[in-house]
């Protein structure tokens, strides 16, 4: 290698080691996506909640890895409260009608979710609408607690969502709201409810379409700490509160060893190193050591030479009949592989069944079969009977089964 090429490769590798000196040094981004598990300290993870969950609830919370249908289902004499937390939350008919016949037993069902599977609501009767700030771009939503005890004067702000979700459409006479959302630039509209608590057969469900309430930044942020007490005030804690792990959008276990490599800054930029470091060795060896490939030419098919071979020394010949043996053969050979029919008896069934599969009138399937017939009783056959032998049955296929039928 001559002195330029070294200079090259000098100053590529040095402006290398100071981009990665900048992007090690680079404070690391904080992780905005949703989560909402128990151990994740992430501003959309819910380890905050837990802990003051253990607090209020001391022994009375119980952590269930299992999908609700598989505890209820090992756990029959269960009951209490089962508290589900998720940016999205779809149970299925099976799951959701075992947590209901639950909940009519004299249980608490409580979710917090954004959307909410149809079924769930065509069975309360709900229905659900959407709240913007038009086209201001203000990203700002005020949520109250509306029970007087909880000071309904007080409104807490959350400002990272583009959208509120609310119910417009329930039951008065069995609902009850408990919390309202409005825009925060319209103190003057009246709030929509958007967290209610709805009577069950023995026992009721409360639904809430602000989940972030139960997420460490909202809970952390000014006195919003206020608003989730609020309204984990409504739990039983006289009752077990089964806490769900089983519905979240993160994952509470990472069983890929590469987590440990690229969650670890120090592990991380070590596996770049590597990676890069076999992309230079292969560049430069492999450049160096490789030699040319030879070409090899793939085997021609002779089949299709060979079958025309064989043709053409049956027609030079002037044996048509055994070419319209061999055709009769390969056609018979065709129905039954294609359609399932049995060839030895021709009768009207025959042509029925298959004029019904391959697109052709019962006539016209009698037809072809009547000049088959024809064709096997003569001992010989012109080349100008061989052709129409030859064009009926392929007008067949094509008819039949189209591009696909040529066989």
């Amino acid at each position: 290698m001559d002195k330029k090429g070294l200079k090259y490769i000098i100053v590529a590798v040095g402006t290398l080691v100071l981009l990665m000196l900048f992007q090690y040094n680079r404070p690391k981004e904080i992780n905005w996506g949703d989560s909402y598990v128990a151990k994740h300290k992430i501003p959309y993870g819910t380890y905050v909640l837990n802990d003051v969950m253990q607090g209020l609830f001391q022994d009375r919370t119980q952590q269930v890895n299992l999908s609700p249908f598989e505890f209820l289902s090992m756990n029959k004499k269960t009951s209490g409260t089962y508290f589900f937390v998720n940016n999205s939350i779809n149970f299925g008919d099976t799951e959701l009608f075992a947590l209901l016949d639950w909940t009519t037993q004299g249980n608490t069902l409580f979710i917090a979710s954004e959307n909410f599977e149809k079924t769930l609501l065509d069975t309360l009767k709900l229905n659900t609408a959407s709240l913007f700030n038009g086209f201001e771009n203000i990203r700002s939503y005020r949520h109250k607690l509306v029970n007087p005890t909880l000071k309904p004067e007080n409104a807490y702000t959350f400002k990272k969502d583009d959208y509120a979700t609310y119910f417009d459409a329930y039951k008065n006479e069995i609902t009850t709201v408990l919390g309202t959302v409005s825009n925060e630039n319209n103190t003057e509209t009246p709030g929509f409810a958007n967290v209610i608590k709805i009577a069950y057969g023995k026992g009721e469900i409360v639904l809430s379409t602000f989940p972030k309430a139960f997420t460490n930044y909202f809970i952390l942020k000014n006195d919003n700490k206020q608003y989730t007490a609020g309204l984990l005030s409504y739990l039983d804690d006289t009752r077990t509160i089964y806490i769900d792990n089983y519905h979240k959008a993160g994952k509470a276990v990472y069983t890929s060893p590469m987590h440990v490599f690229l969650n670890t800054k120090e592990f991380k930029w070590a596996y770049y190193l590597v990676l890069i470091g076999v992309v230079m060795y292969v560049f430069f060896e492999g450049k160096r050591k490789q030699r040319a490939i030879p070409i090899v030419t793939p085997l021609k098919n002779q089949t299709l030479a060979f079958t025309r071979t064989i043709a053409d020394m049956y027609f030079e010949k002037g044996e048509g009949k055994q070419i319209a043996q061999h055709k009769i053969v390969h056609f018979l050979e065709y129905l039954r592989s294609h359609f399932y029919l049995n060839t030895t008896e021709r009768t009207d069934d025959f042509f029925k069944n298959l004029a019904s599969r391959s697109h052709h009138t019962q006539e016209q399937i009698a037809s072809l079969f009547s000049l088959i017939d024809q064709v096997e009783t003569k001992a010989n056959l012109t080349d100008t009977e061989l052709q129409q032998l030859n064009t009926a049955i392929e007008k067949f296929k094509n008819k039949a089964h189209g591009r696909n039928a040529r066989s």
